[in-house]
């Protein structure tokens, strides 16, 4: 129940402002399911893989695939540093102590904290305008903005979206909404290839152990991500992009700080 309820509250919160939630569910899994690291990180980007399935699927209702095909070169271009950077983090996470670890994710973590804060005051909006109009400057900056991207999402078992949308918005000058499925686009080949290289992990066998905790917190995120969705608006965006920072910096110094 506790998973459950972990995952729904999280995932609706998420949902409100347009993410699943994945970097607020890796506290929860290590700080009280008491998950190694590593563990943790695994099962959590198995729930994420099946959310963003989802979301992918419900978005696909509103913004049907083929309004995303004349953009389909931008998701390519992240795609193109995204799979190798996950590849590489994935593999290189695997060879890291659990204290190295867990310095690691703090790091990240507080990163994407500061950035949700800086979001609730400074709101995304590229005029519609690419960040640069020469594509031979465009194209490199997306290798690389994909390649951390990609390190990120493997690291921490998440979608990526909380860098992935400012990324589309800023960058290629595209509209938050679009960015929002195009993101999708990108984010699950990324998982799908961090949990392959995650397989090669003994720590992988943390989803057969906890199968029973796997199921009810994907559930949980599946029914609040699609609660979120549909209390968009209810709250502003920006208190709520700032409260979710505060909790996210709170609950990551507490849990990872001294590398338990």
């Amino acid at each position: 129940m506790t998973g459950f309820l972990g995952g729904f509250t999280i995932a609706s919160l998420g949902g409100m402002i347009g993410l699943g939630g994945a970097e607020f569910r890796l506290p929860l899994l290590v700080g009280v399911f008491r998950l190694p690291s590593l563990q943790a990180v695994i099962l959590n980007k198995a729930t994420s893989l099946v959310v963003v399935i989802c979301a992918f699927a419900a978005r696909s209702l509103v913004l049907p695939p083929s309004a995303l095909w004349p953009h389909g070169w931008i998701a390519l271009n992240l795609l193109a540093g995204s799979l190798f950077g996950a590849w590489w983090a994935a593999g290189h996470a695997m060879t890291l102590s659990r204290g190295a670890l867990d310095r690691l994710i703090l790091g990240l973590l507080l990163g994407l904290g500061l950035l949700m804060l800086a979001e609730s005051v400074w709101h995304m909006d590229s005029g519609g305008q690419a960040l640069f109009a020469d594509t031979w400057v465009l194209v490199p900056l997306g290798l690389l903005a994909g390649l951390l991207i990609g390190a990120v999402a493997a690291v921490l078992g998440v979608a990526g979206g909380e860098l992935l949308i400012p990324t589309i918005v800023l960058l290629y000058g595209v509209e938050i909404k679009l960015a929002g499925s195009l993101s999708l686009l990108v984010s699950l080949p990324t998982m799908l290839v961090g949990f392959l290289r995650y397989r090669q992990s003994g720590a992988f066998a943390v989803l057969s152990r906890e199968k029973g905790l796997f199921q009810v917190l994907t559930a949980g995120s599946v029914l609040g991500a699609i609660t979120g969705g549909l209390l968009l608006g209810l709250v502003p965006a920006g208190v709520l992009t700032a409260v979710l920072g505060f909790l996210l910096l709170g609950s990551a110094w507490k849990i990872f700080r001294h590398g338990r």
